[in-house]
Parts: structure tokens; sequence; C-alpha cells
């Protein structure tokens, strides 16, 4: 166990990493305060750690002359990042109030509030990084969600949880930094039968051979190992989760990264993003599954 002050002052105990690879990621995110992240979230309260889906509105950015032309832009990205959770949390399934979800690296806890929000139901989060749990704790206690909303210090690949706990439990673009053979055991442990889990993930495209060097670049950037479409259906099937929709996502993000890339938020990684999406040699995908 590790010991690490949080901002309220306490002192919280943390599980040591599974490995020093887990080691890193944690030591990654524990350190990383992008504007991108936290700008986007300051728009409304809802911090999220991924990407957006969705046509840019055009009116809503107004012209790029005007002084609040950069403000609305934030706001639009913000709202495209937001839609996208709404796209994972469409696919779950009926989510009753007595119900849990799972957020299997939940950042600083966007996808959770909005869960709760629209189910009413707990919903639970594990992070490597014991500054987003904290972040993600804080807020739900500043939006009086704090019974019904949770983040912890834990491995994905080995959660608290009861065996059949969650009715649903997702990936939201954090997938690429576990093996998914263990990943998907994980989730198929904790999921009851019948049980939803969704991912949305970037994945390079098996028709274009190799991972291509746009993809090796975001795995640098990121320091993950992003995995193939094939990959993530095989260990699916090998953990008995059963795809009942696949959703090609590619051409509805490649609108937020075009937007980003002409924001003052750019970190350098948006030409990567754009270019494989492009070139067909990264895809952006939903998978549903049903725990059987």
């Amino acid at each position: 166990m590790t010991s690490t002050d949080l901002a309220n002052g306490t002192s919280l105990s943390i599980p040591a990493p599974a490995s020093p690879y887990q080691g890193d990621i944690a030591r990654y995110w524990d350190g990383e305060a992008r504007p991108v992240n936290l700008r986007l979230g300051d728009v409304d309260g809802l911090y999220h750690h991924h990407y957006g889906v969705g046509d840019v509105d055009q009116d809503a950015l107004g012209d790029a002359a005007d002084s609040e032309y950069e403000k609305r832009l934030i706001a639009e990205l913000h709202r495209l990042e937001s839609a996208q959770t709404d796209v994972l949390l469409d696919q779950l399934g009926p989510v009753g109030r007595d119900d849990t979800v799972v957020d299997a690296g939940c950042g600083r806890g966007g996808s959770l509030v909005m869960a709760h929000q629209r189910f009413g139901c707990r919903a639970e989060g594990v992070t490597l990084s014991a500054k987003q749990a904290d972040f993600a704790n804080r807020r739900a206690r500043e939006l009086g969600m704090e019974e019904y909303v949770h983040a912890r210090v834990c491995n994905m690949l080995a959660t608290p949880f009861e065996t059949g706990q969650a009715k649903a439990s997702w990936n939201n673009e954090s997938s690429m930094y576990v093996d998914l053979d263990d990943l998907f055991a994980e989730h198929s442990r904790i999921l009851a039968p019948g049980g939803r889990y969704v991912t949305i993930t970037g994945c390079w495209n098996p028709r274009y051979g190799q991972p291509s060097k746009w993809v090796s670049q975001i795995n640098a950037h990121f320091e993950c190992n992003i995995h193939s479409r094939r990959e993530y259906l095989k260990a699916m099937a090998d953990n008995r989760l059963v795809p009942q929709a696949i959703v090609d996502l590619t051409d509805a993000t490649l609108p937020y990264w075009e937007l980003r890339a002409t924001s003052s938020l750019v970190t350098g990684i948006e030409e990567a993003f754009i270019n494989s999406y492009r070139d067909g040699s990264f895809q952006y995908v939903l998978i549903a599954a049903d725990r059987v």
C-alpha cells in the first residue's frame, strides 16, 4: 500500500499497482492537467476524458472574428464530448434506480454523474489515479450525489465488486491501457447474467495490415497500447460477452477533431487522429455486448 495527500487535506491509502506499467500510468494521470480536459469541463462541471461525436453547430460558433468565439468553440467541443457519453449510455439498456453501473477507467467522473442523472442508479468508478478519484468524489459531493456516485483507486482488472453485482459496465476510451482478455474476464465476472457491457474506443483497423505511423504516435503520446477491432471481438467471445451492436463512429468523431485542431487547446496529437481516421488505419468504434 502507498498513500497520497488529497485536496481536502486527508491521506488516502492506495493499493500498490499490479505492474510497473500500471505504476507509470497512475503517475501519468496523477500529473495530467491538460487545459483541454479542464477547460471543457469548466463549461458546466462535467469533466470528461474522452472525445466527441456529432456535427458541429456552426450557428452556435458564430463569427470566428468575434471576441467570444473561442469561448463558444470550447463550449461546442464540450457539447460534443457529452453527446458521446449520451451515445454510450443509450446502449446500456434498462437500468433502474436500485441498479449499480461500473465505469472502468472513470477519469474525473463526468460519465458517472451523467449515468446517475439519467437512471437514478448507483454509479461506481475505478481509476488508477488518486487525484482523479479525489476530483470525481469532490464533484459528487458538490452536486449532492455522494450517496450514489463514487470513484475509487483500483485496478480495473481486479475490482472489489461482488460477482454479478453490476447491471451494466463500460470502458470509455480506457481499454487501451490493459490486456483485453483480463479486462473482459473481470467485466464478465461483475456483470449479472444478461447485463450489458459497452465500450467506445479507438482501434487500429486490421484491414490496414498493421498499426500505422499515426496509431504509433497516439500510443506514444498517451503511453498506451491500442488494440485492433478483431482483438476486441475475440476477447469478448472468449469471456461470455456477446456483441449486440457494433457501431462505427469514425465519421461522427471527425468533426470534433477538426474543430479542436483550430482551437487554443491543441496538444499536438490532433493531426495523428485526423489523418488516421481519414486514411482508414484507425477507427472509432462502439461495441455493446450482453453477458451470457
